[in-house]
């Protein structure tokens, strides 16, 4: 079965999309640690990260680096954290989280966003690219 992110690659279920290449795609998480909380996947879905090859690794990691700079100048945070987990969705993703503080790196306090901050949000981010 398809994870949600393949669905969302496909265009069965929508998202706040960031940025798109041919590989890989970046989108607002829509449960965030922090406004601008973004997600970053491979459009081939693998479960784990270090099953990517080094190619798809090291392009993953390039494309991650360019959405955390423009987060940078979106959002004003001390700083881009970034974090591989993996155990809710069985599909790579990296979070890209604006930090302030060590709480927001934690997964435990979320913000909530309306569907009009998210889009202009999205925009906002994709501006600073």
């Amino acid at each position: 079965m398809a994870s949600i992110f393949t669905k969302i690659v496909n265009g069965e279920l929508p998202c706040y999309k960031i940025a798109e290449t041919e590989d890989f795609l970046a989108f607002l998480d829509v449960n965030p640690n922090a406004k601008g909380h973004t997600l970053c996947i491979p459009k081939k879905e693998i479960d784990k990260i270090f099953d990517l090859d080094e190619v798809e690794y090291a392009g993953l990691m390039r494309f991650s680096r360019l959405i955390a700079q423009a987060l940078k100048k979106t959002i004003d945070c001390k700083r881009i954290g970034m974090s591989v987990i993996g155990l809710e969705v069985p599909h790579v993703h990296v979070h890209l989280i604006p930090l302030t503080t060590m709480e927001d790196a934690r997964f435990i306090s979320k913000t909530q966003l309306t569907p009009k901050e998210f889009e202009e949000l999205a925009l906002a981010i994709q501006s600073n690219l």
